[in-house]
This record gives C-alpha cells, sequence and structure tokens, in this order.
C-alpha cells in the first residue's frame, strides 16, 4: 500500500509539473507576429494611408481593396484592455464602410471614411 500512494503521488506531481511547463511556454499561433498596441495602431494607420495613396494614383478597386481589408486584418492585432477594444471596434466600422463602397466601386466615398478613420485610430494611443 505504501508504494502504492508513493506512485500514485509520484505520477500526480509529474502530470502537474507537465501541465504548468506546457502552459509556460505557449506560443500564440505558429508564425504568427505579435505587436504592442501602439506598433499594431501604426501599422493600420499606415495601411490606411498606403490606400489612400492607392486611390489618388488611380489604382484599381481590386488593389485598395486589397490594402484595405489588410488594414482591417491588421486592426484585429490591437490588444490592450476593453476600453480600447471597444474604441477599436468603432474606428473599424469605417474600414468596413469603405471596403462596401469599394465593392460598389465608389472610391471618393471610401476615401473620405479611411480619412475619417485615421483621427480614430490615433484616438486609441492615448487609451493604451
Amino acid at each position: 500500500m505504501k508504494a502504492l500512494k508513493n506512485i500514485v503521488l509520484c505520477l500526480f506531481m509529474a502530470v502537474s509539473v507537465a501541465g504548468v511547463s506546457t502552459t509556460a511556454v505557449a506560443e500564440s499561433d505558429a508564425g504568427r507576429i505579435t505587436y504592442k498596441p501602439a506598433d499594431a495602431i501604426n501599422n493600420v494607420i499606415a495601411k490606411i494611408k498606403e490606400a489612400q495613396d492607392a486611390i489618388a494614383a488611380g489604382k484599381t478597386d481590386a488593389e485598395v481593396l486589397a490594402l484595405v481589408k489588410a488594414a482591417k486584418d491588421l486592426g484585429k492585432e490591437i490588444n490592450a484592455n476593453d476600453k480600447v477594444d471597444r474604441a477599436r471596434a468603432k474606428a473599424t466600422q469605417h474600414i468596413s464602410k469603405a471596403i462596401g463602397y469599394l465593392k460598389e466601386k465608389d472610391q471618393k466615398v471610401a476615401n473620405e471614411h479611411l480619412s475619417a478613420a485615421i483621427p480614430d485610430f490615433e484616438a486609441l494611443k492615448s487609451l493604451i
């Protein structure tokens, strides 16, 4: 009986240690780059400006749409707290509307929504 207690205790300790060490070395996703919130905000703003430059240069709707979708995807990397997340969701609405107008082939209105999104994303920096 004494030997059985020792075996059970050793197995319990081994499982406990394995569980803690697995959590300690877990990665977010394989091949995924994680950004600081301020860096992620700057990346989104840069991608929005790149899309605006593409509109000004007369690029096709598909090319601009790809840039705007990339900006929206980068916006998902902004992780700080609930207040920032709510404000990010509001700022992302402008990007979503711009995507809708680009699908309707209206670059002018899409550019207006992109212009409105930039100050909203800039305001996120003060919430971090």
